[in-house]
């Protein structure tokens, strides 16, 4: 079964604080990727560089910048095959970066 994890956290942090983060996620993908179980995913751009399209109105109103008025952010994915929920959990729980790990199945027909 294809999951989407979303990692989400908070403005980044120092630099020095930043490069240790970085080298355990690589340390972590790398893990995971080997094993077979990623099977996609990015590091995404700050949400400062975000887009938003509003829909809905008599016309689309684009606005620069993310569409919550919020701290916390999306700042990269993985998409996952893995057998199921648990162990989509079990990877989950070793993430070594942002707080905040959002976990959806992908839908497939």
């Amino acid at each position: 079964m294809k999951y989407m994890l979303m990692f989400v956290g908070e403005p980044e942090a120092g630099e020095e604080q930043m490069a240790g983060t970085m080298k355990a996620v690589e340390s972590w993908w790398a893990k995971h990727s080997q094993s077979g179980a990623i099977v996609g995913g990015e590091r995404l751009q700050s949400s400062a560089n975000a887009t938003t399209v509003r829909l809905g109105g008599s016309a689309p109103v684009i606005v620069d910048g993310p569409f919550a008025e919020t701290k916390e952010s999306i700042g990269g994915f993985a998409i996952v095959d893995v057998p199921d929920l648990d162990a989509a959990l079990e990877m989950t729980k070793s993430w070594p970066a942002s707080p905040l790990v959002e976990i959806r199945p992908i839908w497939e027909d």
